[in-house]
């Protein structure tokens, strides 16, 4: 972006430079990372920022893991992370998953950082999963030192105290929510923390008054209110950034994080401050530097994901719809878009892509760059795109499916060995108008094929989704309030029918496939088969 081009930046590391004339050498705030997180004291709270495979610290993350090798301290962290970035290889927040390092987590997601999972099974760390949306929130409630948000998300679900309390590990460990009436009507109120002592950021420049800008990063996630929830519990700001200029050089309508905010500035080397983790190379379609053009997404081959995203598309009814994707298997939806902008399909509707770390419009990225799109059309904090979310702002959304059970309720948030958590499918699955779960019909090794428009399965999968029971409620059918919930898969669509204990409605299957042995059999209940029709043959062509 031109103000960006217009920076001056220096040529030489500040850590050794002599602050401007005129100055005080109080304000000059860059140092080491080695330094900076000399901060971190033993059982501290601290929070780092990031969202799934983008914007991590990792100059700061890994400072904090030399020193507790080398010391033994700090340890007895409590860790709150939103959606904890990783590459699911050991890059990220996996770097603080070591026993004594971090003893406490609460967190939205963390499905790329395997390793704290293998610490809750192992019974060395105490563990809450809450809802993006919630984790999202108390950084701002304690940064205006309120109680803590009150809200109807989470109810009914397995975040419910009359279900497991967002519990991970012990029943017994202390509580994270509570069950409250508020008018007669059930809420959840999840307590704020006293206070968020260190806080682990990134921005792309700095300038010597602290004040960082993001014009090289995709989105802002939360940083401005883990800064101020930090401050203001009197604790560290510390932040990472690629280059610092002089006071002045960054226009102020591009400064996301007030020098006021922030104590510490690193100078990250290039080789540990990558956009995402998916690539050394920075992306400049990702943060509005250039444009990308839909002909650079490929169109999908005519894959189970390809049949889901184009089933899901047709579902969107409603023109310049917002929609939120996802991740996983909903990613596809927004290839199919853009496959269909390229067509200049009359069929497909104008809509507005979103994701729930803030970005709006555009073409949502996947994989580790999710969260992120190419041109983007606006960039808000991820908190308040979760109030938009809440306040039933999305029309569809376009969600995973990891097992349902015979109710229509759906879990996407834990499985044996692995607690990848909810992320904001709660906040989302129970507020936007129209919901649209999305995976294959059975799991581990799945093989299918077209061939004259009609699906074959090659080979069945060996994990059944269609369960009599789900092993945690991510998404309770209870509170559907009559919205329609659609489940599609590659070979058959459901639909949860009204009622209090809600049931699952056959409504579709592939041309090509058994009704009794492709499906009912591949079933662990019967669902309701009242008038079953033929999916439309547009999603098994190319």
């Amino acid at each position: 972006m031109a103000s960006a081009r217009r920076l001056r930046v220096l040529e030489h590391h500040l850590t050794n430079a002599k602050a401007p004339a005129g100055s005080d050498t109080h304000i000059h705030k860059v140092t080491s990372a080695e330094e900076a997180v000399q901060c971190i004291r033993d059982g501290s709270v601290i929070t780092v920022a990031g969202f799934v495979g983008t914007g991590l610290p990792e100059a700061l993350v890994n400072a904090v893991r030399a020193r507790f090798d080398a010391s033994g301290h700090p340890c007895n962290l409590h860790l709150y992370a939103v959606a904890a970035v990783g590459d699911g290889k050991g890059r990220g927040m996996c770097k603080l998953a070591v026993e004594g390092l971090v003893t406490k987590f609460t967190y939205g997601w963390a499905g790329l950082s395997p390793a704290y999972a293998k610490l809750i099974q192992q019974g060395k760390i105490a563990a809450w999963n809450l809802p993006l949306g919630v984790v999202s929130h108390l950084f701002r409630e304690v940064a205006a030192k309120r109680p803590g948000p009150i809200t109807p998300v989470g109810l009914a679900t397995f975040v419910d105290p009359r279900e497991q309390g967002g519990k991970v590990t012990s029943p017994q460990q202390p509580d994270a929510v509570q069950l409250i009436s508020v008018g007669g009507r059930e809420l959840l109120w999840y307590p704020s923390p006293a206070s968020v002592d260190v806080a682990i950021l990134r921005g792309t420049t700095a300038d010597l008054d602290g004040n960082i800008s993001f014009e090289r990063e995709p989105f802002y996630a939360d940083q401005l209110y883990q800064a101020m929830a930090v401050h203001n519990s009197g604790g560290t700001v510390l932040v990472q950034v690629l280059r610092v200029v002089q006071r002045g050089c960054i226009p102020s309508r591009l400064v996301h994080l007030p020098g006021c905010f922030v104590d510490k500035v690193v100078i990250a080397p290039p080789e540990l401050h990558w956009q995402s983790l998916a690539t050394p190379a920075h992306e400049g379609w990702l943060c509005g530097e250039m444009y990308a053009h839909s002909q650079q997404s490929p169109d999908m081959d005519l894959s189970e994901r390809r049949i889901i995203a184009h089933r899901a598309l047709l579902e969107i009814r409603a023109s310049n719809a917002i929609i939120n994707l996802g991740v996983g298997m909903p990613e596809g939806v927004a290839r199919m878009v853009a496959t269909h902008a390229r067509r200049d399909n009359p069929g497909c509707l104008p809509v507005t892509l979103t994701t729930e770390v803030g970005v709006v419009g555009g073409f949502p990225a996947g994989g580790l760059r999710f969260g992120a799109a190419a041109n983007p059309a606006a960039v808000m904090p991820c908190a308040s795109m979760i109030d938009f979310y809440q306040g039933g702002g999305a029309d569809t959304a376009c969600l995973g499916m990891g097992e349902v059970d015979e109710h229509g309720n759906v879990n996407v948030s834990r499985f044996e060995g692995r607690m990848p958590g909810c992320g904001g499918f709660i906040d989302i699955s129970s507020t936007a108008k129209q919901v649209l779960f999305l995976g294959t019909f059975t799991s581990g090794g799945l093989k299918i094929s077209v061939r004259g428009g009609k699906l074959h399965i090659e080979r069945e999968g060996r994990i059944r989704k269609f369960r009599r029971k789900v092993l945690e409620k991510t998404f309770a059918a209870a509170s559907s309030r009559g919205r329609p919930i659609r489940y599609i898969t590659e070979r058959a669509v459901f639909q949860l029918t009204e009622g209090t204990s809600g049931t699952l409605e056959l409504l579709e299957i592939a041309p090509g496939v058994d009704l009794q042995k492709d499906i009912l059999e591949e079933m662990d209940f019967r669902p309701l088969t009242k008038a079953v029709k033929i999916m439309d043959t547009r999603c098994f062509a190319l």
